[in-house]
């Protein structure tokens, strides 16, 4: 099996950046077809290569690399999520990542952060709260270990 079949098959065929699903059947040089990212820039990364949208990819090198929020959630100075994801696999421990106006608002965003960081750094276990405190409700993200 290739490079390409292997990373696609444990990355579940889905682009690391954008997290959205990749076309096994679209040409590799189709801006939506697949290919394999050299996570170089980051070397202390635990997963050197990670699946990607060609244009994703095309498109990580020219500008830094950031996983968007999505629009349906409301989260007041949401927290870079590749900058939290690195501090987390470099340190372990809790990061606050936004702050959100009610309960169900904060408690939608943690659900969304831990599958999304179940692509996004797949060997990083993690798990979000939500915290109350002045009026509004903050979403902890929290890295575990592996056994």
């Amino acid at each position: 099996m290739s490079l390409l079949n292997d990373v696609a098959e444990r990355d579940g065929w889905r682009c690391w950046v954008c997290d959205e699903p990749v076309d096994p059947d679209k040409s590799v040089n189709d801006p939506q077809g697949p290919s394999v990212d050299s996570r170089t820039a980051d070397r202390k990364a635990k997963v050197a290569e990670r699946l990607a949208h060609r244009g994703c990819n095309s498109r990580k090198g020219a500008v830094k690399v950031s996983v968007d929020w999505p629009d349906r959630l409301y989260v007041v100075e949401p927290a870079p999520l590749i900058a939290v994801a690195s501090r987390l696999e470099r340190k372990g421990g809790r990061e606050m990542v936004g702050r959100c106006p009610t309960r169900q608002d904060a408690e939608e965003a943690a659900e969304w952060l831990v599958d999304r960081f179940s692509r996004l750094v797949p060997e990083l276990p993690v798990t979000a709260g939500v915290e109350s405190g002045g009026g509004q409700f903050l979403v902890v993200l929290v890295a575990g270990r592996r056994r």
